[in-house]
């Protein structure tokens, strides 16, 4: 029997919480597989109270079982994969055992983040300045490095070396570090496992309001955040594509510089930000916070082709006397609702969800209700009663 891949997907303009909910699906599944984007990503997870920030390597490496693979679509800065694993194992997580990366996934050098920062003093797009976008540049201008050229040139090392760059040595002894690991033509192991019938989870990265073709350019990022980007990122046919989860929180987020139609600039907003904990995983940069902007929710599930929906940050509106949508340009409120948990979901709440599904035409099936790994609940049964 076919494997299928399904694919977690941020709807809005990322920190939809997808590395919560990855780490939550993979039970169901045998892998998990990031696609795209770098270490300007940040998975926040919460295990045993313990906060754990994944910036490049797949969130179901906390889950035992599970293999993960580092996509072709990914750009991987070796100095930052090398203290994430670091990271990891210091809390006693198998990484190396469980972690395939792919030979044509390509390396962020020194060169790419000096270039970013430089860029980033006139264009002012707002990025997290770790060299993505000058990196996918060079991929695409075909004067990229590859994890494979490190695997079959140490000449390439070489003249990296004789460079007068920040962090050059330490960039050499990572890359060396990296290529100790377990490195696959991942295309093809992937359709391998689809074959034997095998369960795959695709990870996104950012979300589709940043997407580099259907994001608010150009104050977006330099991959594909789509669906179709699990596509060119994994190596596998839109034929085996499977469920589309789409992410999104109870509001909208925003981190850097671009359109943000909702956005609050009063107490409500304040409020929003330091009850959701709204400060970037990667930058630490505060994120600008607004009420749900169901149009662009709309807008994403319409590229992606979304299956289900499932709301993040839920109990973060908790105590607001009334809640507001943004939807066909222009506001709805709604009664707020005072408390809600995994155990305890109001009538209001419930209320708020209908309002969205009958918008979307999607349901929204899980709703997470805290920050920690089993504070989601699935609302089937709530609202089909």
């Amino acid at each position: 029997m076919q494997g299928k891949v399904d694919c977690v997907i941020g709807l809005c303009f990322g920190d939809e919480g997808k590395g919560k909910i990855v780490d939550y699906l993979s039970k169901n599944y045998d892998i998990v597989a990031r696609f795209g984007g770098g270490d300007n990503a940040g998975h926040t997870i919460f295990k045993d109270e313990q906060k754990i920030v994944l910036h490049l390597i797949p969130s179901g490496i906390l889950n035992s079982k599970i293999i993960n693979i580092i996509g072709n679509g990914v750009v991987i800065n070796p100095i930052a994969f090398k203290k994430e694993v670091e990271m990891l194992e210091s809390l006693g997580v198998d990484v190396r055992s469980r972690l395939i990366i792919s030979d044509k996934a390509h390396i962020i050098t020194p060169i790419h983040i000096a270039t970013d920062l430089d860029n980033e003093k006139v264009a002012k797009i707002g990025t997290t300045g770790k060299g993505i976008g000058p990196c996918y540049t060079d991929k695409i201008s075909r004067n990229g490095l590859r994890v494979c050229d490190l695997l079959a040139d140490d000449l390439i090392i070489k003249n990296l070396s004789d460079l007068d760059l920040p962090n050059i040595s330490e960039f050499i002894e990572a890359c060396e570090y990296l290529k100790m690991f377990n490195i696959q033509k991942t295309e093809i192991l992937i359709n391998e496992y689809l074959n034997q019938g095998k369960s795959i989870l695709a990870e996104g990265a950012q979300a589709a309001g940043l997407d580099v073709e259907f994001g608010t350019y150009p104050y977006v990022t330099s991959s594909s955040t789509t669906t179709s980007g699990v596509c060119s990122g994994l190596g596998i046919s839109p034929k085996k594509i499977g469920t589309i989860y789409g992410i999104i929180k109870a509001y909208t987020t925003r981190v850097g510089n671009g359109p943000f139609i909702t956005e609050l600039f009063d107490d409500v907003g304040e409020c929003i930000s330091k009850k959701g904990q709204e400060v970037g995983s990667t930058t630490g940069r505060k994120r600008r916070c607004g009420w749900l902007d169901l149009d662009q929710v709309k807008y994403a599930s319409m590229i992606c082709g979304v299956d289900e929906i499932i709301m993040t940050k839920s109990d973060v509106l908790s105590g607001f006397e009334k809640v507001k949508i943004y939807n066909n340009g222009q506001y709805s409120e709604l009664q707020g609702w005072h408390s809600l948990s995994a155990t305890h979901i109001p009538s209001e709440f419930l209320n708020f969800i209908e309002v969205i599904e009958s918008s979307l035409h999607i349901p929204i099936t899980t709703v997470s209700t805290g920050v920690g790994r089993d504070d989601i609940v699935k609302l089937e049964k709530q609202l089909q009663k």
